[in-house]
């Protein structure tokens, strides 16, 4: 129930609810007030006092408006609304007095240092400031952190907004940061000089509002200024979280999260944040043929005459679609094939997803659901690896009172969980209880990969729709490819799976998956933008880009259509990918209907008319999925290493470093240490 107040913020009369804290109240009153350890995603701090505002007829003296609700204003003499007041001659002086305090001991970095041109201290210090020093005194230094390979530190610049602390412990997770000591010698440092292990600690880069934690791989490379700025999707986990791709030039510099409630909120992955040295390394930048057991390089028109050549002498033509292919490629690559009576599959993991069913294979639930449910139940998933944001969202569901409940291998997913059981067995006994305990509550329950990827996969998939449906609950299935549940919407599916689409085949045409292992025997024809296993097996390659080199449309694990926009161009002679099956569509001379993005992307909303709904999320139908036979076993999850997951990621050295160091921590310790 709401308890909406009247208050009069700078003159302004506005109503707002009870609960909501001064500084809440002046921005729905469109008035900024300076923070520094304010963040509305993390707790409440009060500490670095730049929020203060006059609260008329309270007490003499400035409140912090972080710290105060609307409620616990007392009205005026004769009941007038509370008068809070963020510019009156007060205020002013207050925040002139904490920005001296704060730069007592800041040193003067601002020309060497990698926030300068972003920084929130910056910003206000000119905004709020005074232009003059009093202070005469030597400045206290303090020793730098070793955080890792990801996060560098310069601690002497921290004004203990404590910003970092409460994300690493609220929602990363982890308890390796806090702060020692008190007055002067007080500093933020790590629990015995631990690095940090966790695969979201990037955010705390954003977090910090000075520069005390930059990017170590970004460090000293570029100023803001220089950077063209693209706002696109990430495709290194299906949860679809918005980001921002910088360039300088033709590299990708760094890459940002955006702000997407209904998605990733303002969070995401090491993964996510870090792979953009992956795009320059390793990649195709030419056409290459195999002749005589080794691969040569070749021009466009001989390549796409090789591969028209193969595909008009095959008795059966293969597709397969990778797991960063755009829906309009995957759409682009099925059409083509199935005009030469060929087949196209996109589950290459061999993941029993059922094709046509829309509520099958993506879900009923949004990621918002999770966050609102009182009982989650995960079902053979990890997702502090599959999707760590959504993780996080998980974490704060269990935060706010939430059971989670897990079905799979045990690990440690950074809050309590309900062990049920490990296998097929505990899945079944769920299909014969009662619900009656969780049934007036909103429950989730979210299947993973590894436990579709077996034999009876379709079989675990009707025993969780049939208890979301027993339990009056959503059902989330949650992919670990970007481009899978695009490429399912488009139909790139065979009757029986890959096994089916590439038995006898004579030519496969492989659309960047990299993860699938090819029989000898067969004319491969390789598209896409590394030289990984897929190319290793090519008989004929043809270079495409990456997903930052062009426009494409993803649909995350939720069903949600999202648009990726192009940061930069693609290296040397590679194309974009629905321009290179246009152009091999010419050659074979059964020519795609489209000349440009906006007419293919024309007949794919035609053919799926839901895709046109970009950032919504259309509702899904339950269908009823046919009765199966569970397996026995345990489950086994679909990620074995977080950080080398997909082409991209395997050629960048930073994830190779992540991998490695993932590993050593993961080894059994000896007596020594």
């Amino acid at each position: 129930m709401s308890d909406l107040r009247k208050i009069i913020i700078d003159d302004n009369e506005v109503e707002v609810d009870g609960a909501m804290t001064l500084i809440q109240a002046c921005e729905e009153a469109g008035i900024e007030v300076p923070r520094f350890c304010y963040h509305e995603r993390l707790s409440i701090a009060g500490n670095c006092r730049m929020c203060l505002v006059e609260v008329v007829g309270g007490p003499p003296k400035p409140a912090a408006s972080c710290a105060m609700q609307v409620r616990d204003l007392r009205p005026g003499p004769e009941g007038q609304p509370p008068v809070v007041k963020t510019n009156s001659p007060m205020v002013k002086k207050a925040r002139e007095g904490v920005m001296e305090f704060l730069l007592i001991n800041h040193p003067l970095d601002c020309p060497i240092c990698d926030q300068g041109g972003e920084c929130d201290l910056q910003d206000q210090a000119m905004a709020y400031g005074v232009d003059f020093s009093r202070f005469r005194e030597a400045k206290r230094a303090v020793d730098d952190l070793d955080l890792g390979p990801l996060v560098e530190t310069h601690m002497t610049r921290c004004i203990s907004c404590t910003r970092c602390v409460r994300f690493t412990t609220e929602v990363a997770g982890i308890s390796q940061m806090g702060q020692t000591g008190r007055g002067e010698d007080a500093e933020i440092t790590s629990y015995l000089g631990e690095t940090l292990n966790s695969n979201m600690q990037g955010n705390i880069i954003d977090l910090c509002p000075v520069g005390a934690l930059v990017s170590k791989p970004y460090a000293f490379t570029a100023r803001p200024w220089e950077l063209t700025k693209t706002e696109t999707i990430d495709v290194m986990d299906a949860l679809g979280s918005n980001i921002r791709v910088d360039t300088k030039g033709r590299e990708v510099m760094r890459i940002l999260p955006r702000n997407n409630d209904g998605v990733n909120e303002e969070w995401i992955s090491d993964k996510t944040r870090f792979v953009w040295d992956g795009l320059r390394r390793q990649r195709l930048d030419k056409p290459y043929l195999r002749e005589n057991g080794k691969l040569r390089p070749a021009s466009w028109p001989e390549a796409l005459g090789k591969a028209a050549e193969a595909i008009k002498g095959a008795s059966k033509v293969a597709g397969l679609v990778g797991d960063l292919v755009s829906t309009e490629a995957a759409f682009a690559l099925k059409t083509l094939i199935e005009a030469q009576g060929g087949s196209v599959e996109c589950r290459v993991d061999g993941a029993k997803l059922p094709a046509g069913n829309r509520a099958g294979y993506v879900g009923t639930a949004h990621i918002e659901d999770v966050e609102e449910a009182d009982t989650i139940l995960l079902i053979g998933t990890n997702p502090r690896e599959e999707a760590p944001v959504l993780n996080a969202r998980i974490r704060k569901a269990w935060l706010n009172g939430a059971k989670v409940v897990n079905i799979g291998p045990e690990v440690d997913l950074t809050f309590d969980v309900e062990q049920m059981g490990t296998g097929r067995d505990a899945l079944a006994s769920l299909a014969t209880q009662s619900f009656d305990e969780i049934k007036d509550n909103s429950s989730v329950i979210i299947v993973g990969q590894g436990a579709l990827r077996e034999a009876d996969g379709a079989a675990v998939l009707g025993h969780a729709i049939r208890a979301a449906e027993q339990s009056n609950g959503k059902m989330m299935v949650l992919h670990s490819a970007a481009g899978r549940v695009g490429a399912l919407d488009v139909g790139a599916v065979t009757e029986g799976g890959i096994g089916a689409a590439i038995e006898g085949a004579d030519v496969v045409f492989n659309l960047g998956a990299d993860e699938v292992e090819i029989a000898d025997g067969a004319f491969v024809i390789y598209q896409g933008s590394h030289g990984d296993r897929g190319a290793h097996r090519a008989d004929v390659i043809l270079p495409g880009a990456a997903y930052t080199e062009e426009n494409g449309l993803f649909v995350n694990t939720e069903g949600r259509p999202q648009l990726a926009m192009r940061a930069g161009f693609a290296p040397g002679d590679a194309k974009e990918n629905w321009a290179i099956l246009r152009a091999l569509s010419a050659e074979l001379g059964a020519t795609l209907p489209y000349d440009s993005l906006a007419q293919l992307r024309s007949a794919l909303v035609e053919a799926v008319p839901h895709l046109a709904m970009i950032d919504e999320v259309p509702e899904n139908t339950p269908v009823a999925v046919a009765e199966a036979e569970l397996g026995a076993g345990d489950f086994h999850h679909a990620i074995k290493d977080f950080y080398l997951t997909n082409p991209i990621a395997r050629a960048s050295a930073l994830m190779a470093e992540l991998s490695s160091g993932a590993k050593a921590r993961g080894a059994d310790k000896i007596a020594a240490e």
